[in-house]
């Protein structure tokens, strides 16, 4: 999908704005949708997505997501088995062989996606199958801006820190499981692992399983999502 610029803001915090009009049965989802993603450097060291969408005439299901992968190091150091993650999560969707999750919610604690407090990130990749893909059920804890404080990663080899706010109720935590020999900026080769992307989200299959947050949206109703990548350096 090609997705139109509708806005564009220059000055001490540019931003961007684009749209996009989903048609009823596009991909097999219902109803005539509108989407808009702003994206707003609030200052020089954080990015603010807002994104929202309004059903026109037949209630949908909405979950969008921004799959950015993340290596705080540098494109082309690497992996990342060597950054530390912290995640504001004390339960996970567990998945079937599909990756599909079940319907389940498990604590982390005492197993491997465990990362309530900061861990490295490949302490443990091993007891998971390829690596990590899975959607991280958010506490509810610190807030900024009105979103609540979703993950942290820090490399330590340039000390570069990231936090993420976010007001979904999800995060799916993936490693690059299946990224192989993708070349990229300045002829870059893309190994596995060699990127993280932490998707805020509403539960993936919550369409299926009645006991996770819907997901459908009606006419006259408005999805909004948001999140804040704010960078440091520790």
């Amino acid at each position: 999908m090609v997705w139109d610029v509708v806005e564009h803001k220059q000055g001490e915090n540019p931003s961007i704005t684009f749209k996009y009009c989903s048609h009823d049965g596009e991909e097999g989802y219902p109803g005539d949708l509108s989407i808009t993603a702003n994206y707003t450097l609030t200052s020089s060291t954080t990015m603010r997505l807002d994104m929202e969408a309004v059903p026109k005439n037949k209630p949908t299901p909405i979950s969008l997501a921004q799959h950015t992968y993340w290596n705080l190091a540098g494109h082309n150091s690497g992996n990342i088995l060597d950054h530390s993650i912290q995640i504001w999560a004390s339960h996970i969707t567990p998945v079937d062989q599909n990756t599909i999750p079940t319907g389940e919610i498990m604590p982390v604690k005492g197993t491997a996606f465990d990362f309530t407090a900061e861990k490295r990130v490949g302490t443990s990749i091993h007891e998971v199958g390829l690596g990590y893909d899975h959607n991280y059920v958010l506490d509810c804890g610190d807030e900024k801006m009105g979103l609540k404080h979703a993950a942290k990663v820090k490399d330590p080899s340039s000390s570069r820190v990231l936090n993420l706010w976010t007001n979904a109720p999800g995060m799916q935590f993936y490693t690059a499981n299946y990224v192989n020999g993708i070349v990229g900026k300045g002829g870059a080769m893309y190994g596995k692992h060699s990127g993280l992307c932490l998707e805020t989200q509403g539960f993936p299959n919550a369409i299926n399983q009645p006991n996770f947050p819907s997901v459908i949206v009606k006419p006259g109703e408005k999805y909004e999502h948001s999140m804040l990548f704010e960078f440091s350096v520790e």
